[in-house]
């Protein structure tokens, strides 16, 4: 239980006690019904209450079951390291293993310990003989539970480590499918794939083998032990050694101290395979994560970015070089130069999308590997090329800007007064307006990045959205192409 939660366990105790509790009252009750003393509607509450607390215990353990699946996927999915086919097998089937473990197995465990420990000392004032054959027998159960667990431990270990190497190659042999069809390698994969799955097919029925066997040992155990107890206790009802209420009490008790050790064993194999998955969980390092500090009010911080480099994979050239660029606040600064000379990803750099492979981007003296970014970007207002529109009207998809702002205003601003309510396909053009009026309804942003923000429209357009970016009145960078735009600047910025 060391992966669980202490208060969990606290709760799992309370309702074990719980129903070791109902559990004795059922039975006192019960007794006292059929051997003709009455009580028939504390009975019937004992029981109500009793269905009650099984009803709330799934309620808790599903809950926790569902909390922790969730937690142990974030915390993968954040430090494990890539995207492996083995991490991805493990966060989208390994980890659903563990409810089965926490709602299943571990409840039935906790009641295991307490309700035949109740039943004990119960049987211990009511019938001595009874209880002292429920004493010797009941540890026969987790005797024969422990012999088969162990073997059934090993067997799912090995079930789930085939489980992940299948799961995780076929996912890599997917992912590479074109480049091993394009070096002619994709019918010995297959037969690679095919050949794990056989292996992982054997493993699984192997484990199976062993989870019906320990099923049946516990069933065979438990059930001659309840003879013992039963038995001897019939004879002596018929020979007056006992009292009836007494041997009702203990023919009701009886098969309740064996049944919660019987429903464990049932349920071991399937938490043998979630506590497999729980430790592979756990055991994914803990990425060390730098504490961000908050950026700078870009009202009053300048951008610098000094001997920027970016070289990306598969490529000799650089996409920027020896980039070097002062944004004061206020400044409307343009990046001009030939296609691919790096302005988009002079751009990509300050968003914090592509970091430098050299070379450093300071904000106020702080460099902006340091900083926070999702504050840095409340700070930015980017418009792309190509900008991204979401299902729904164009009012909606301005309004993801900054929700409750004024999105009417933004739209008449560039000329999109009378599409408000739109949601058919848009022109590229006017995909380029929403974009421009997104990033003027954002209060929050300082600094606005445009990529070129007119390529797609007219003269008469154009000039609205410049006059409505003019009005806006902050600090921009513009990758500019067209001369119209140049006009709307206090520096020109040459990037080769």
């Amino acid at each position: 239980m060391r992966h669980v939660d202490r208060r969990y366990v606290v709760v799992l105790v309370l309702l074990g006690v719980v129903t070791a509790a109902l559990v004795l009252a059922q039975a006192e009750l019960l007794a006292s019904v059929l051997s003709g003393g009455g009580g028939l509607v504390p009975l019937g509450a004992v029981v109500a209450v009793r269905a009650g607390a099984v009803w709330a215990g799934g309620v808790v353990t599903q809950r926790e079951a569902t909390s922790l699946k969730a937690a142990l996927r974030k915390r993968v999915l954040l430090d494990a390291p890539g995207s492996t086919g083995e991490v991805t097998t493990l966060v989208v089937k390994g980890l659903d293993a563990i409810e089965p473990y926490l709602a299943g197995y571990l409840p039935q465990l906790v009641v295991a310990v307490t309700v035949p420990v109740a039943v004990l000392v119960r049987l211990a004032f009511a019938d001595w003989g009874a209880a002292l054959t429920i004493a010797a027998t009941l540890p026969l159960v987790p005797v024969f539970a422990a012999l088969v667990g162990a073997h059934t431990r090993d067997r799912t270990r090995r079930q789930w480590a085939a489980t992940a190497a299948v799961g995780g190659h076929f996912l890599d042999v997917v992912r590479g499918s074109a480049t091993l069809a394009l070096f002619g390698r994709a019918a010995a994969q297959a037969r690679t794939v095919r050949a794990m799955s056989h292996a992982h097919a054997s493993e699984t029925l192997r484990a199976l083998r062993v989870a019906f066997l320990s099923a049946l040992v516990l069933e065979l155990v438990a059930t001659l032990s309840v003879a013992l107890v039963a038995v001897p206790v019939g004879l002596r009802l018929l020979h007056g050694g006992v009292a009836l209420d007494v041997a009702l009490l203990v023919l009701l008790l009886a098969p309740e101290a064996y049944l919660p050790l019987r429903a464990a064993g049932a349920r071991f194999h399937a938490g043998a395979e979630g506590l497999a998955v729980l430790e592979r969980a756990f055991a994914v390092p803990a990425r060390v994560r730098q504490v961000r500090r908050r950026p700078p009010d870009l009202r009053v911080a300048a951008v610098v970015c000094e001997g920027v480099e970016v070289r990306y994979p598969g490529r000799d050239a650089p996409a920027l070089s020896g980039f070097d660029l002062r944004i004061d606040p206020g400044d409307r600064v343009a990046l001009v130069g030939p296609s691919g000379g790096g302005k988009s990803t002079a751009l990509a750099v300050l968003l914090g999308e592509v970091e430098p492979t050299s070379g450093r981007v300071l904000v106020d003296g702080v460099d902006l590997r340091e900083l926070d970014r999702a504050e840095w970007l409340r700070q930015l207002a980017w418009v792309p090329q190509r900008p991204t529109l979401f299902p729904g009207t164009v009012a909606e998809n301005i309004a993801l800007g900054a929700p409750g702002a004024d999105v009417r205003a933004a739209a008449r601003a560039v000329g999109l007064a009378d599409l408000l309510d739109a949601r058919h396909a848009l022109s590229s053009g006017e995909r380029q307006r929403v974009a421009v009026a997104r990033a003027l309804v954002r209060d929050s942003a300082r600094v606005l990045l445009l990529d070129e923000p007119t390529s797609r429209l007219d003269t008469r357009t154009e000039r609205t959205v410049l006059r409505a970016l003019r009005a806006w009145g902050r600090t921009a960078l513009v990758v500019a192409h067209r001369p119209v735009l140049l006009g709307e600047v206090d520096r020109v910025v040459e990037v080769r």
